[in-house]
This record gives C-alpha cells, structure tokens and sequence, in this order.
C-alpha cells in the first residue's frame, strides 16, 4: 500500500537530503480542514535534519514531489508534512482492488491461531430474550470477524441447565402442568417451560405471604414455602441421579432445546460445540488439589478452599465450599481447562454481560496462577444492557421482553414502514415476506451492533427501522441501489487502462483501501462497531456520488465501466461487512 512505498521513498529522500541511516517514520491520516491524504510526523527527523520543522517538513515535501511519481503535492502545517497523493496511484490501486476476490479478507491457512468465541449460553427454565440478543448478535459478530482476520474459530456456548432454577420450572410443571406438552398446546419448546417458572414464583410468593399472614418473619417464610422446599428436594433427587428426576429433566430441556434451535436458526446463528453446565459443574474440582498444592489456593479451618488476590488488588475467593460443593468459578475454571484441552486455542474470548466484569478478572487471574499460559490470552467481551423506552424487565416475573417475540416485532415494523414507503412494487408475496425478514433483522443487528459493546444502550425499534441514518435499512437500501445499476447495464464490466478520476471517486477509492486494515482492527478489539461504522461512513459517501453523478449516462464507455465498476466494489464491500455483522442484504428493495 502507499505507506510502504512512501516508507521506503522517505528513507531515501533523509539518506539524500541529510545522510541519515533508518530513521522511523510515523504517518496519520491528513485531518480533513488540510489538503492531502496522508500526513508525516517530521519531529523525529529533526535530530539527523538539524533544522526546524517546518524547514525539514519542505525540504522533505519538495524532494518526495519532484522523486516519487505516486506524490502530486504537499503543504507543511508545523511540524506536519501533508502529502496529496496522485490520482493515477489511486486509479491503478482501485484496478487492483476491483481484480480482488473476497476484498479484505484472509483466508485460514493450516497454521492459523485458533481462537474460541463463547456467546448465547441460556438457561434452560425461560426462553431466550431480549439481553440474550445482544449476547448473540456480539458473539457471532465478533467470531466472523476473527474468521474474516484469518483465524481459525470456534463457537461455543455453555447451556445452564441444571441447578435450582430450573428445578423451579420442573417442579410448577409437575404441580401444575396437567401433563401439556409443546404438541398438546401449540406453544414452543422453551416458551412452555418458561410459562412454568412464572408459574412457580406467583405460587411461591402466594405461599410467602400466607405464611406471613400466619405469624411467620419474612426471610424464614422464603425458606418454609412449600414450593420451593419441593423444588429443594428435588434438585437434591437430580445430584442424587433419581430416574425419575432426571427423565423429567431430559423431557423438559428437550423441548428447550428444540425451542432454542428454532430462534438461532432464525436469527441466523450457529455453534461448533454445546457444553452444558449439568457436565461441567464438578470439572474444577480437581484443579482444587492442583491449586493447594502449588500454594495458589489455600484451606481454612472449616475446610472451605479459597484464594488470596488482595495483593491484585482484588479480595479473597471462595474456590471450594466447606461441604466440598463447587461455585460457579470452580466450574468456569474446569471448563477453561477442558476447553483448551478439546480445541487447543491460542485466545478465548467470553461474551458475557458487565455485571460479571469482576467474575472474569478472577477466572483469568485464577487460571494464570495455577501456570496455564493462554490465560494471558482470554478476553472478556464485556457489554452492556439494553433497554426499551418501557425500561428493563424481569424473567421470574413474566415481563420479560420475549427474543421471539421481539424479532417478530421487528419485521412487522419493517413490513409496515416498506409499505408506507411503497418499496415493494413488483414484488410476489414470498419475495415481500422475504424482504420484511431481511430489513427487520438487519435493522436488529445493526442497531445493537453499531454502538460500542461496553455501552448501555437504549433499543428504539422504531428509530432502528428508518431507511435514513445511520441504520440497517438505510445501508440495505444502497446495496439494492447499486444492485439495481448492475441490473440494468447488461454487458460485461471492463474496466479502463486509465481515466481521470474526480476528487469524490478518489475518496470512495480511499474509503474501500482502509477496508482491509479496519477489519483487522475490529478483530484486534473484537468490535463490530468500528465495522458498522465504517460501512455507513462508505455508505454516505458512495450516496453523495450517486446523487450527483452520471454513471450509466456517462459521457464515455470507459466512464460508465469505470463508474459502475466503482459502484459495484462498493455493494462487495458493503455485503462483505453486512455479513461480518451477521445481517443480509437485499437485491432488491
């Protein structure tokens, strides 16, 4: 790319102008109130110039103008050299650009890095929600851009399906449940189960307050309701492996899993492996003896294992508890293992909520203590909640914001805004189905993708829908739009040996170069919003040429190749990101 040329053009112009041997040079993109593309630091050379800055930035500036073919001119500001870059370099680099299969990404090789991406991970007592959706739409996101990197990736998720809360679920069902199955009542999978655990907390909370009413203090009520003793008692039949506990537990995560399924498919999400929490819970528990023998972890009196951080800056942590049962860290230090032992990563990456910020700190502390050197390379991609207008709900309750529901929401939006703005003529009913489908997701998508992931963000679905901004839609809308030009220009697309580029042709080349770079950045930080952003910032500029310029109604052939070649790069892009961002685009619209 220019830097590299540039690079090697500036050591020369210093070896000619001051005899300087290497030298490091640092370039910045030109800020947009100067002329020019691209800018040089010329601070660092003042040692071996033995000049001002200013002086040294025009001395250099004149050398690379009259030497270097690819620099058509300079300005100096300070101690900043500008260079404005031919637009001959510019075409020739677009011609190359447009020859490129699959633009910005790098294939896996053999020998790649292999890193693991752990998103979704639902408990198996209620559907999956409105939080969960962030969860997937970052997870899946962040692994395709990995992928897109040219590392080699893992998608995993581990299901919670054991534990109280789920006997919750199982035990309403039980009481209350006369047998309804997902067939009997037409309800999906995880949704039935999920009707369950509302079920169990209005009868738990009606025994509460009768038990109150009788005479009885609040927190031992909690503890004395005779659903949730049921539900105690069971949980402790599962340990126990009852056969009858445990073919009702199979029965009832089958039809979760089955519900799950239909919402990943729909939201166009996969895993490479499910770990599921009733395997993994007893994992770390002979990492314990490890730990206590390196002197990681340490015994008190009562015989619980703990670990010292304060020295971290953190506290003490419970690893094991007195009547040898594990927590959760236990479990999350046993599955790490196991994992590094199935897939042999180099990193690993956990999508998890910001309410567990401290959670991981630990795990990772944790896991490098006891001398597993990937520790180094795990990553908790931290995010925030999402409200609605209508705020955050709760699960127990039966006010949470149904996943299901809530992308069925989405493309009916969708559908009644395509109506409204009457983009659908033409259109079989399928094809009309179709596109409502694609608009509402890819809206879903963006929106919560464009926001940096640490950010609490508030979700207005209306507002995500609009075909203007910074949107799905919007950018859906100029894929189309390019499609469209392609559709109607029949014959092949030969693109020029050389024409005379104008300064915004210039700016969408310089836009479509940066692609390469910014998809490894995003991957470096695992963030779809510097991808999202990106592609709208593309999308406005390649917007703002349609509109003012002459494509298929060129005044020559080589322009109409040239500007319809240039539109048609843009569309690849454009899909490519989308994609990245786990959202579709459109032919049509």
């Amino acid at each position: 790319m220019i830097e590299q040329i540039l690079h090697k053009e500036i050591q020369k112009a210093l070896f000619k102008l001051y005899a300087a041997s290497e030298q490091s040079i640092q370039f910045q993109n030109t800020r947009k109130e100067f002329a020019g593309d691209i800018t040089v630091v010329v601070f660092s050379f003042l040692g071996v110039s033995k000049k001002g800055a200013e002086q040294t930035a025009e001395e250099l500036g004149t050398y690379l103008k009259e030497n270097v073919a690819e620099i058509s001119n300079f300005n100096v500001v300070k101690g900043f050299l500008n260079l404005e870059i031919s637009k001959d370099f510019w075409f020739n680099h677009f011609v190359n650009i447009y020859n490129t299969t699959d633009y910005g990404i790098v294939k896996v090789a053999e020998k790649s890095p292999t890193y693991l991406v752990e998103y979704c991970s639902p408990n198996t007592n209620k559907p999956i929600h409105l939080g969960h959706l962030r969860n997937n739409f970052l997870g899946y996101s962040v692994a395709e851009i990995l992928k897109a990197s040219g590392k080699n990736v893992k998608k995993v998720q581990i299901i919670n399906d054991r534990g109280i809360h789920i006997c919750k679920s199982m035990i309403a069902w039980q009481e209350f449940g006369n047998g309804e199955t997902p067939v009997s009542s037409g309800i999906k999978g995880d949704h039935l189960v999920g009707k369950y655990y509302v079920e169990f907390d209005k009868h738990y909370k009606k025994e509460i307050s009768e038990l109150i009413a009788s005479g009885m203090e609040k927190e031992q009520a909690e503890k004395e309701a005779p659903i949730f003793k049921k539900a105690q008692e069971m949980l402790v039949k599962w340990e126990a492996k009852d056969v009858e506990v445990r073919a009702l537990w199979e029965k009832m995560n089958a039809w979760v899993y089955e519900g799950f399924a239909t919402t990943y498919s729909r939201l166009g999400v996969d895993f490479d492996k499910n770990y599921y929490e009733s395997d993994t819970y007893l994992l770390g528990k002979k990492v314990v003896d490890i730990g206590l023998e390196k002197g990681v972890f340490y015994k008190k009196e009562d015989g619980s294992v703990w670990i010292d951080l304060s020295n971290e800056g953190l506290d003490e942590k419970i690893i094991l508890r007195s009547d040898g049962t594990a927590v959760y860290m236990t479990q999350d230090i046993g599955t790490a293992i196991q994992r590094h032992e199935d897939f042999n990563f180099s990193h690993m990456a956990y999508t998890v909520a910001n309410e567990q910020d401290y959670h991981f700190k630990v795990l990772f502390l944790i896991l490098d203590k006891l001398g597993y050197d990937w520790a180094k390379n795990c990553y908790h991609l931290s995010y925030g909640m999402v409200d609605l207008p209508t705020g955050r709900m709760k699960s127990r309750e039966g006010t949470v914001v149904d996943a299901d529901d809530f992308i069925q929401e989405m493309v009916d939006t969708a559908k009644g805004i395509a109506k409204e703005l009457g983009k659908l003529e033409g259109f079989s009913e399928k094809e009309a189905n179709d596109l409502y489908e694609i608009v509402g997701l890819g809206a879903l998508k963006y929106f919560m993708l464009k926001v940096d992931p640490k950010k609490r963000m508030l979700f207005n679905p209306e507002e995500s829908v609009d075909f203007n901004g910074n949107t799905g839609p919007f950018i859906q809308y100029t894929y189309a739009r390019i499609q469209s030009l392609k559709r109607k220009y029949s014959a092949q697309v030969i693109m020029p040996k050389s024409i005379e580029i104008t300064d915004k042709e210039q700016e969408i080349i310089k836009h479509l170069t940066a692609f390469p770079a910014l998809i490894q950045e995003a991957a470096i930080h695992y963030s779809p919003a510097l991808l999202a952003n990106y592609t709208y910032d593309l999308v406005k500029d390649f917007n703002n040429y349609y509109q003012s310029t002459a494509i298929l109604t060129a005044e020559s052939d080589e322009l109409i190749n040239f500007r319809l070649g240039l539109s048609l790069k843009v569309g690849e892009v454009i899909k490519t990101a989308m994609n990245l961002l786990g959202a579709k685009v459109p032919n049509r619209m």
